[in-house]
């Protein structure tokens, strides 16, 4: 984590001030650009079918994909036929949009959409054009509603709901905009949004993340004793919350190690820890994969939202005329 982000959660300092006037400017030109589209001046995309996206108003590390992946799998419970699109976040592909398979590598198509399908099986498309995401994953298949993997900012897309992941630890930092702050737009922003839901809290608009057994990177095969201690690594948002996940599970860490979020691993980032143990998230797992050593292991989690959530869900869901009859 870079100075200027760890000075987001410290309280205001000499460097928040001196990133005010950036921060006021990525606030008009942000403001200026919702206004157009909101006036008609600029046009949206309407897709040919329901678009939920599932964002928030600071920059990573919120629990997004957790809730994502129970979303889309909450939805596949009621008969709808799902697709999910990404903008791919640190994937590098030749061509977009990509349609993402099972052997679809996180270097091409990014770290959370790969997961997201090896999870589900479901349709996924990357690409920084949401319009044309959209396109490819209907002219591939036949669905009912589309989940849209972050893209809350991005005005040009229409939706039919929003839904906000906001931490329930960090929140919203100093409140500020970036660069100063982690927001992408300022908590004004909630009051529009139709489902604002905590990860994590004691808010009732919450979702907790449950930890499953700890799994084998190579091949996915659940831990056959205890694990006492080893090296935490991650690349996400919030290293702490995943480190905390394994403390709960009786594990001692050795060391923790800290990379910027979708971090590109190579097999040289592991040299330091032998044959040692290795504990890391399942986001970060998918990326190892190919050059896991058999004493690595991934801690996967899951969403669990609270009633009120699913009863919010599915009024918004009715009201849309996404789903009859719920």
């Amino acid at each position: 984590m870079s100075k200027i982000e760890q000075s987001w959660y410290q309280g205001i300092s000499l460097l928040t001030i001196l990133l005010l006037p950036l921060s006021l400017l990525f606030w008009l030109l942000s403001t200026l650009r919702r206004a157009a589209y909101k006036i008609g001046l600029f046009k949206a995309y309407i897709s040919p079918v329901p678009v939920i996206v599932v964002g928030n108003i600071s920059v990573g590390g919120n629990g997004k994909t957790p809730f994502v992946i129970w979303l889309v799998s909450y939805l596949q419970q009621q008969n709808l036929k799902v697709g999910v699109i990404s903008r791919g976040y640190g994937g590098h592909s030749e061509c977009y949009p990509l349609s993402v398979t099972a052997t679809t590598s996180p270097a091409s198509a990014g770290d959370e959409p790969v997961l997201i399908q090896r999870r589900l099986g479901c349709p996924v498309v990357v690409g920084p054009n949401r319009e044309a995401n959209i396109k490819q994953l209907l002219a591939e298949h036949s669905l009912d509603v589309i989940v849209s993997d972050d893209g809350m900012q991005h005005y040009k897309m229409a939706r039919a709901i929003e839904c906000c992941i906001v931490d329930s630890q960090r929140r919203f930092g100093n409140g500020f905009i970036m660069p100063a702050g982690p927001l992408r737009e300022t908590q004004a922003r909630l009051k529009s949004v139709d489902l604002v839901i905590e990860n994590g809290g004691d808010n009732p608009f919450n979702y907790q993340l449950k930890s499953a057994a700890l799994l084998t990177v190579a091949n996915a095969v659940t831990a056959q004793a205890p694990l006492l201690e080893g090296h935490a690594v991650s690349a996400i948002g919030n290293p702490q919350r995943f480190e905390n996940s394994l403390r709960e599970q009786d594990i001692s860490l050795l060391s923790c190690h800290h990379y910027r979020d979708h971090y590109a691993y190579s097999a040289t980032d592991f040299a330091q820890f032998n044959d040692e143990i290795v504990f890391m998230t399942e986001k970060d797992a998918v990326k190892c994969q190919s050059f896991a050593k058999p004493t690595w292991y991934f801690l996967p989690v899951d969403a669990e939202p609270s009633a009120a959530v699913v009863t919010k869900l599915n009024l918004l869901l009715k009201e849309k005329g996404i789903l009859d009859g719920l």
